[in-house]
């Protein structure tokens, strides 16, 4: 139980933190947007920049307080993790920007169309999951 209540406490604030970004500023937490925005230099950026300090600065404040690495290091090569983070860039572009945290949102609203996409979304990830833990030699 106990390896579960790190991430529990992680979600609880990602909750958060979307609703607040929803009250205060009528935002949806779609970091592929936000860091979109803060780098095309959108007239109110001053809320994207803190509000990605402060997704860096919260893992390094986790690692500096508490004695192991979490999670674990990778025994994958450096470059695994630069084609995956170019191919999530190019399906949020493809997608429209469409995260998990936007989808949830939309889902609440009874959005069929984001419903749908939620579901290709998470088949997609679950797929691709398979694919690279029972297909792929050597991970």
């Amino acid at each position: 139980m106990a390896a579960y209540i790190t991430p529990i406490i992680g979600g609880i604030f990602i909750g958060i933190s979307a609703f607040v970004l929803v009250l205060f500023l009528g935002r949806i937490a779609d970091v592929g947007g936000i860091i979109w925005g803060a780098v095309s230099a959108q007239p109110d950026n001053a809320w994207r920049w803190l509000f990605l300090i402060g997704l860096v600065l919260g893992p390094l404040l986790y690692h500096t307080l508490l004695p192991t690495p979490y999670p674990q290091v990778s025994v994958l090569p450096w470059w695994y993790a630069a084609i995956g983070g170019l191919l999530v860039g190019f399906g949020l572009k493809l997608g429209s920007s469409f995260t998990s945290s936007q989808g949830l949102l939309r889902i609440v609203w009874f959005s069929a169309r984001y419903l749908a996409a939620a579901v290709i979304f998470t088949s997609t990830g679950v797929a691709t999951l398979y694919v690279v833990r029972h297909l792929v030699p050597g991970l």
